[in-house]
């Protein structure tokens, strides 16, 4: 049996979590035009009668600014450590020489596959331009040209993975599909929502924590706390009369919906906790 990690690095804005998602067949990462919205690694389980395969979503590479980012880092330290084959993501018209920079410094010992995302949106003289690029560096095993968010190559995207792993026995028994827990996923589809539908530093000001979930015989009830910086952002997710928290609120409880197949109860609070991104014990609590 073919098992092992296989772990997504890349810039944001790459395609990392729209990549995950059309493998899995299900939405486990947020996705959003904005960047830094991945923040933690997703470990999504993917098995079949020949194979397990463990695939990461990572944090996009940045330079951290906040202990946010640092420990957003991390999660990318921690998947360098037990990959075992590596994908490097690139959007075919993102600067080719600054992913190649970052992807040489990595210094990744294991195979390395470079996946040129969005070829939907660049004619095809640039998309050979973008392979042969890449098939000259070092690292690279191997190109694989794909788009993520229309399907495009995503059917036999595993085969050249697959031939890569080394064979063994899984990681994870039974049907899960990740080692998150349940919690999490609701926390990221409300703050899916925040990025969505707020402007300007608020998405990435805000982090969500569920207080209660609890499911009950006919719905789940669940009750989160959305944490801003300020007060100001406190009444501009507010909203006029509420409407921009009802809004928040009615979107991600129908992805919630979708997510959970049952009928779910979602109450929001906002609460202002200035500098949580540099304080330890709240990034702790908030799952960071």
């Amino acid at each position: 049996m073919k098992t092992g990690f296989v772990n997504i690095f890349g810039r944001p804005n790459a395609g990392k979590s729209t990549l995950l998602n059309a493998l899995m067949g299900e939405k486990l990462a947020i996705v959003s035009s904005k960047v830094q919205t991945t923040r933690h690694r997703i470990k999504a389980i993917l098995t079949d009668k020949d194979y397990q395969v463990i695939i990461s979503d990572t944090p996009g590479i940045i330079e951290p600014r906040y202990k946010l980012h640092e420990k957003m880092m991390m999660a990318v330290k921690g998947a360098l450590e037990d990959a075992d084959v590596a994908l490097f993501i690139v959007d075919v018209n993102e600067n080719w020489e600054e992913c190649n920079t970052i992807f040489t410094a990595l210094k990744l010992k294991v195979p390395s596959i470079v996946v040129i995302n969005k070829i939907d949106r660049a004619p095809q003289d640039k998309i050979k331009e973008a392979v042969a690029f890449f098939e000259q560096q070092p690292y690279c095993k191997s190109t694989l040209t794909i788009s993520a968010s229309s399907g495009i190559n995503i059917k036999n995207f595993l085969r050249p993975i697959l031939a890569l792993l080394p064979e063994g026995e899984p990681y994870y028994s039974g049907d899960d599909i990740s080692d998150l827990p349940t919690k999490f996923f609701v926390s990221e589809l409300i703050r899916e929502k925040i990025y969505e539908l707020s402007q300007d530093e608020i998405p990435y000001h805000s982090a969500v924590l569920v207080r209660e979930f609890k499911e009950k015989t006919t719905l789940i009830k669940i009750v989160a706390d959305i944490i801003v910086h300020r007060e100001t952002q406190k009444v501009i997710l507010i909203g006029e009369g509420g409407s921009m928290i009802k809004k928040i609120g009615s979107a991600a409880r129908k992805d919630i919906e979708a997510f959970l197949q049952q009928k779910v109860f979602l109450e929001l609070f906002i609460k202002v906790k200035p500098k949580w991104r540099e304080n330890d014990l709240q990034l702790k609590e908030y799952g960071y």
